[in-house]
């Protein structure tokens, strides 16, 4: 306790000296902390942009790839999704409900999303949060569009304002969709995720917008074939040259297209497996005496006559309406066929989480047309690790802080020593032992360190607790209040270790100065 009142004493009376090494580690741990909180808080509100969704399914391509189209809004999709292949998957028994999702044009710089009502009720982010309507209600019609707070605050749109849709993405939009326009109907509460950046209508409305452009040029085309006629003016099969020109043309390419289908058709039935055929994963052990198909991989030759017998007789049941199964919905109306209806991607949600890997895997080897299954959680886990390195290099600056910081406590605890030279010969003179020297030293730069750490801390708290609303209002960050984490217990730590090791330089040169040397007087 004696010692602890020396060094004390010694601290408050070299207060301006002991303010300025405090101040320079608070600062140094401020920085530190407030580094890894920030860190921390970014990967939290990255990790929670999408949560409640077990499985985002798209076109065949690679997994950030689905993610960043359907979820970031960023980059284009590899590819779409026949509407028919989710509403298959639907029915499957571990699926407890699908919601579509697909990536129109764009309306002044924000996305155009087509979807159901369906995703406002099973879309969470964060921890469980809720997507709520300020305003309004879900799109039902049409010509109804549903916007995020972001859009509603930057255009200053309110209920039925108007909204025209150009083509194209961001703000190079070639042309805009006039003929059909739509009007607010509902505005989203603020989520801090890609969804207040969002424009979201119907699945019909994303269809129905390009419709008028068709009628547009149809009649353009008939406008022309009937200049043509008058400018003929009934001079027989003169009069009709051009339009059967034309005509001659579109049937040539409709017979061509129908070639290519054709032909995709038959070979796409000639690579799938024979009905009954078992699957088998990589590394599996093979049925004995039964012929396989790797998943993606064309049947073997001994197979091939039962490959094309399947075909043919998917070729016969196509041709008989009346043996074509009825298709559900996603609202589960029966008795209606969406054919080549195409979407970007859809969310799945499973009955049971432990079911989610065993139906990535299923979706990921689907025979009937390429698809990719992303667990969310994890792409956005190996996302982080692409463009979480910038965290390293903070992290690599706040310790060379740190670093500084201390270093000038070793710099102010080394100089002051000159000019305390009496109090150490003072010391010695009255009974004290090199031993409380030395711990009196290492005692007042731990006090240093501690004091550092605790101050520094403390501006942490503070800073979170006054900027946190602005921070999350302007960049979107949330940055919540909790414990010390293990890792800025383990920074604190280190940096109360580092402050009474550099103690022990100064208390070694006082235990080398003599007696003699601090007594005598200096010119």
């Amino acid at each position: 306790m004696m010692i602890l009142r020396l060094a004390l004493t010694s601290l408050r009376s070299r207060l301006l000296t002991t303010s300025l090494t405090v101040a320079s580690i608070a600062l140094s741990v401020t920085l530190l902390v407030g580094i890894e909180n920030v860190r921390a808080g970014v990967r939290d509100s990255f990790a929670g942009t999408i949560r409640g969704v077990d499985l985002i399914v798209g076109a065949r391509g690679g997994t950030l790839q689905v993610l960043l189209s359907a979820v970031f809004g960023i980059g284009s999709p590899s590819g779409s999704v026949k509407l028919s292949t989710m509403e298959r998957w639907q029915a499957h028994p571990a699926v407890k409900w699908v919601v579509p999702y697909s990536l129109g044009d764009s309306h002044r710089g924000f996305r155009v999303v087509g979807t159901t009502p369906e995703f406002y009720e099973r879309y969470r982010f964060r921890k469980d949060g809720r997507i709520v309507f300020v305003s309004g209600r879900a799109a039902v019609a049409d010509t109804e569009v549903v916007i995020g707070s972001e859009v509603a605050e930057k255009l200053g749109y309110t209920i039925g304002t108007p909204v025209v849709v150009v083509h194209g993405l961001r703000d190079i939009g070639t042309s805009s969709h006039e003929a059909h326009p739509f009007h607010v109907v509902g505005i989203l509460g603020r989520t801090f995720t890609p969804i207040d950046r969002s424009v979201y209508v119907t699945l019909g409305g994303i269809e129905v917008m390009h419709e008028p452009e068709a009628g547009v040029a149809g009649s353009s085309m008939a406008s022309a074939e009937g200049a043509g006629g008058r400018v003929s003016g009934g001079r027989g099969q003169g009069g009709t040259a051009l339009p059967q020109t034309a005509r001659k043309q579109t049937a040539t390419n409709s017979a061509k297209a129908a070639a290519i289908i054709a032909a995709n058709k038959q070979r796409a039935a000639a690579m799938a497996p024979p009905p009954g055929t078992p699957m088998v994963m990589p590394g599996a052990e093979p049925p004995p005496g039964t012929p396989l198909v790797m998943p993606g991989a064309e049947p073997p030759p001994s197979a091939m006559p039962e490959v094309t017998a399947a075909a043919v007789a998917q070729k016969v049941a196509e041709k008989q309406p009346a043996a074509t199964p009825t298709v559900q919905s996603v609202a589960g109306e029966p008795a209606h066929d969406h054919g080549d209806d195409q979407i970007t991607a859809f969310f799945v949600g499973t009955k049971n989480r432990f079911e989610a890997l065993m139906l990535q895997r299923e979706m990921n080897t689907d025979l009937v047309e390429p698809l990719t299954a992303v667990i969310p959680g994890v792409a956005l886990g190996e996302l982080w690790q692409n463009i979480g390195s910038a965290e390293v290099g903070l992290r690599v600056i706040a310790i060379f802080a740190v670093a500084i910081g201390l270093t000038g406590m070793l710099v102010a605890l080394y100089s002051s020593l000159e000019a305390r030279r009496r109090e150490m010969a003072i010391l010695r003179a009255v009974g004290a032992g090199p031993r409380m020297i030395i711990s009196l030293l290492v005692l007042e730069s731990g006090l240093l360190a501690l004091l550092g750490c605790m101050i520094g801390v403390a501006a942490v708290y503070l800073g979170l607790f006054v900027a946190q609303g602005p921070i999350e209002q302007r960049f979107g960050l949330h940055l919540a209040l909790h414990p010390l984490r293990s890792m800025e217990w383990t920074y604190l730590a280190v940096v109360m270790g580092a402050g009474v090791v550099i103690g022990f330089v100064p208390a070694w040169k006082a235990y080398r100065t003599s007696l003699v040397d601090g007594l005598s007087p200096r010119a």
